[in-house]
This record gives structure tokens, C-alpha cells and sequence, in this order.
């Protein structure tokens, strides 16, 4: 399954981890220095919600930030009961 938010297109980019050793002028050292450079991924906030789509009720993968700005309309909730088992 894909980490792309289903309504605004959101996906994983790219970054890195910056390692430096040293201790810093401020606190009386000779300055820090870059040791290391590790690639690494920024994943979105993605949660599975049940909404509304085109009338029907589904579930969607939507970042966090979406359902903040109310770009979720979430299904409502149900009222009927389920037939009961026959025996």
C-alpha cells in the first residue's frame, strides 16, 4: 500500500541526518564538524478514516493535516441493526 494521502497528494520526500562531532565555540570548543550525511525519508501523517465518497461510504488513507482542514467528510453513523442469526 502506497504512503500518498488520497485527497491532497501528499507523499514520503527525501532528506538527511546531519552527524557532527566537536563541541561548539560557544560552549569553548574549536567548532563542530560534519561527520556523516545518511539519507533519510519524511513518511506522512496518514490515517485510515471511514468518509464519504462520491455518496458512498468507504475508507480512505488521508494525512492528519487533511482531516484538520476539514477535507473529510466522515461517513455517519449507523442506525439499523443487523438482521439477527437464524438458528
Amino acid at each position: 500500500m502506497s504512503k500518498i494521502c488520497e485527497l491532497t497528494g501528499k507523499r514520503p520526500i527525501k532528506g538527511s541526518v546531519i552527524w557532527r562531532s566537536g563541541k561548539s565555540k560557544k560552549s569553548g570548543g574549536i567548532g563542530t564538524h560534519v561527520t556523516a550525511i545518511t539519507k533519510r525519508r519524511f513518511m506522512p501523517n496518514l490515517q485510515r478514516v471511514k468518509a464519504l465518497v462520491d455518496g458512498e461510504v468507504r475508507y480512505i488513507r488521508v494525512t492528519a493535516n487533511a482531516i484538520k482542514k476539514g477535507l473529510v467528510t466522515k461517513a455517519p453513523k449507523r442506525t439499523w441493526k443487523k438482521a439477527e442469526a437464524k438458528a
